[in-house]
């Protein structure tokens, strides 16, 4: 099988970042374009982000991730501390987020270090969740085999069938991560592949040291 897909081209037209602009903090820019992401381009989801990791066998894997609450401190999801992803955070907690929202052509990339939170925030969140989501954190060992679909949609029924009419309690291998950034680099798109990137580098003062990178 051949494609050649060395014709596609897209010319990035939307806008354009000047280092005269930014803000000295670099959660104040994120803000500025998450809002407008989130108010203006409706067929983006917002909040998800590709979380990259190191694993255990050396490579490094990334899969699509929801923020679920950003602070100055850092970035908030959460998962199964014992999924694929949360043994290579274990192994080696410095992660890396990626946000690329296509309608504003725009992509901010952040490196960090992945901390898990407090249990009494992580059960905060889960008892916001949806119960079927709730049951689901339950029926699902993730990232491990499973005999088929049907074998894991049985077990949910089980579950479902279990906590009809009790509270579903939050699993101790279930909970959140917080990504506290060391590096972020805004990209903007721009015509003819000129883009704009700018970085941040947090330094020894927890001042930012801030640099326009050549595309």
């Amino acid at each position: 099988m051949e494609k050649d897909l060395s014709n596609y081209r897209k010319s990035y037209e939307k806008g354009e970042l000047r280092l005269k602009d930014v803000p000295g903090n670099p959660m104040e820019l994120f803000q500025k374009w998450f809002l407008h992401v989130d108010a203006h381009f409706p067929e983006d989801e917002t909040n998800a982000m590709t979380l990259s990791t190191i694993g255990l066998d050396g490579f490094p894997k990334s899969r699509v991730v929801l923020l679920k609450k950003y602070t100055y401190e850092g970035f908030i999801f959460y998962t199964n501390y014992k999924s694929e992803k949360g043994k290579a955070i274990e192994a080696n907690p410095e992660v890396c987020l990626s946000f690329f929202w296509h309608g504003a052509e725009r992509q901010i990339i952040i490196k960090g270090r992945a901390e898990k939170i407090s249990e009494n925030l992580s059960d905060g969140y889960f008892e916001s969740r949806p119960k079927g989501s709730q049951l689901g954190a339950l029926a699902s060992h993730q990232s491990e085999v499973i005999q088929s679909r049907d074998a894991l949609d049985d077990k949910l029924k089980a579950l479902e069938d279990e906590y009809d009419s009790k509270e579903v309690p939050r699993p101790e291998y279930w909970g959140g991560y917080i990504v506290k950034p060391i590096e972020y680099e805004f990209w903007q798109g721009r015509p003819n592949r000129l883009h704009d990137r700018i970085r941040y580098q947090l330094q020894e003062d927890f001042d930012w040291n801030i640099d326009r990178l050549s595309p």
